[in-house]
Parts: C-alpha cells; structure tokens; sequence
C-alpha cells in the first residue's frame, strides 16, 4: 500500500511538531506527500495550510508571521488560519479584500505535539487518560525521521515473536516462544493484552526498582488507526511505564517517528534521562531491522510476497482493517 496515494488516510490526525518548535516562524512539515506550514495565529493555536502561495508558488515556509498570519517572503502576501489571502501589499486599493485562498487543514495541539488532519477526521485525537492523570508525569523522549514504511513500524510494535533476536542486547528473554494475545476490536483500531516475559539489563534494574534479572510486563497495547499506539507497561511492583508512539508518514517511504511517554513515579524515583536511554536502545534496535524492509507493504494477506506465522496475528489484523477501510472508501490498494 502506498499511504501518498490512498486518499482516505488523510482523514486521520497525525502528530507532525513539538508543540514547544513552533514559535513565533513559520515552519515546513511533508504529510503524505503534502507539504504543508505551520504557525501560531493570534490567539496562540496552531494553524496548517498548503506550504504554497498563490501568486508564484513559493513555500510560505520560507516566509515570516505577524499578527497571527503567515507571510510569504517573496511578495508579501498575508494568509490566515482559513487559507484567505487576506493582504496583497502591492494591491492599489488597500481597502479592497482579495478574492484569493490556498489549502487549508486542521490543527490542534495535545500531548506536547502539534496534530494535523489533512481532511475531515474519521475519530478524535486519541485519548490518553495517563495525560489526565496527576500520578503520572510526561516524558519527551525522541522525534526523528526513519527510512521505514509507518505500517511496518506499527505492525512491530504488535510483534511478540522478535524480542528474542531484535532485543536480544536490550530486554529480549532468549525463549523465542512468543507471548499469546487477547483482542478487542473498536471502530478505531484494537486492543490486545498479553504476559509477556523479559530481561532485565542493569540500567532498566535501575529504572524499575527491581533487583531481578527476569520479571514479567503485564502488556496493554492499543493500535489507533492508521499509525499510532499505546503501549502501557504494568510492572509486578506497580510501577506502570506508558508509550505512546506515532509513526507519521512523510511519504510512502519515510516515517517522522514520534514517542513520549507517562509514567507514574517521578525524577527522584527515576531520572527521565534514564528512562529514554534504555527506550532508545530499544528503538534502536528495532529501526535498524526495519528499515531494512519494504515500506510498500501488501494489505492481501494472500499476495504470496510475504509468508505469515500465527504471531503476526496483530499486523494481520491492521491489514485487513486497513483494506476494509479501503474498501469502505471505494478505494482499490495502489501498490509500487
């Protein structure tokens, strides 16, 4: 599946930004093959349009914001959060409001990141409730570009049967008999909960106040369609350590990878530098084996271009939801 060429999938939202990088410049950001700027407008929220002005096709990116709208750097005309052009310096009557407009979309800001839905969403944000929660506090912990297909990063995320080899240096138990799985399907994606069984490292001893070389992860993982879930780890000493990671999709082939995290201890319990030391190490491991993999993934389980095993029962599932969802749209799978 091509994701640029699939026009259902911009009916989602997508974290694109830090919310704390968008300041007081206009920044570029590629969704889907759409290239799109962002700003702040007067009252603060984030606004998203086209990165294109109409007059002679320079990005509005390389421009500058005053009052609330985006300036293109090369003519001066002036765009608001609706896509109006709603100044033209060299206009003679300056009284006269022109008649020109660009592409416009949906911005909102949650969970320290700026969200964009590139048309009319299907489902809300999601809901976080730890965000909510007072006994949990918020860890940043990394925001980069991966040469990796988002469903390949999702359907990973789900993967029971590569922790023995991809995290054989990290938490990776060396019995390669995956973890079994329950399911609970939503409009919006599914839940699954499994036991799984892991090793502990000395820094993630550290991190969890353990003193065991093994324990178990009593594991909740929630899948938001298209690309982003919710990881939430309960330790056997109460300790519950949240994931949130959105892969958002540049184009077909690149992934701006998003991940934060709550967690319901504090600094004192747990420096936050910790805790993203022995994270990073994990998607470390897991990005080097992914983007060694097509990005083009094929939604028919029966294509006979990939042989599947009862673990992928999770990245299973994402496909046929996802060429339901096709399918609802009246979209045919467009592939390479």
């Amino acid at each position: 599946m091509l994701v640029t060429r699939q026009k259902v999938l911009r009916r989602f939202w997508y974290p694109v930004l830090p919310a704390e990088s968008l300041g007081i410049e206009p920044a570029g950001f590629t969704l889907l093959g759409t290239p799109i700027v962002l700003w702040r407008d007067e009252s603060g929220a984030p606004a998203a349009t086209i990165d294109r002005c109409c007059h002679r096709t320079a990005r509005l990116s390389r421009g500058y914001c005053e009052g609330g709208r985006v300036i293109c750097g090369y003519h001066g005309w002036e765009y608001d959060r609706t896509g109006a052009c709603v100044r033209i310096p060299q206009q003679k009557d300056p009284a006269r409001t022109p008649k020109f407009r660009i592409e416009a979309f949906r911005a909102a800001e949650r969970y320290g990141y700026v969200w964009v839905a590139l048309d009319e969403p299907m489902f809300d944000i999601p809901s976080i409730p730890e965000a909510e929660d007072p006994t949990f506090r918020r860890i940043p912990e990394f925001y980069e570009i991966w040469n990796a297909g988002a469903l390949r990063v999702m359907e990973n995320s789900f993967d029971n049967a590569h922790f023995t080899f991809v995290h054989r240096s990290s938490f990776g138990d060396p019995d390669p008999k995956p973890s079994e799985m329950s399911y609970t399907d939503y409009p919006w994606g599914f839940e699954t909960h499994s036991i799984v069984h892991v090793k502990n490292p000395d820094l993630q001893k550290k991190n969890l106040g353990l003193a065991d070389d093994m324990t178990v992860r009593d594991n909740t993982r929630t899948w938001y369609m298209p690309f982003f879930r919710k990881l939430r780890i309960r330790y056997p000493n109460g300790l519950v350590h949240v994931i949130l990671t959105g892969a958002t999709p540049i184009d077909d082939r690149t992934s701006q990878i998003v991940q934060f995290v709550y967690r319901n201890d504090t600094e004192a319990d747990t420096p936050a530098a910790s805790v993203i030391a022995f994270d990073r190490q994990v998607t470390a491991e897991d990005r080097a084996v992914l983007e060694s993999t097509d990005a083009d993934v094929p939604l028919d389980r029966n294509s006979g271009e990939e042989f599947h095993m009862p673990s992928d029962k999770p990245g299973l599932l994402m496909r046929r939801r996802l060429a339901e969802l096709l399918a609802a749209a009246g979209e045919a799978e467009i592939r390479a």
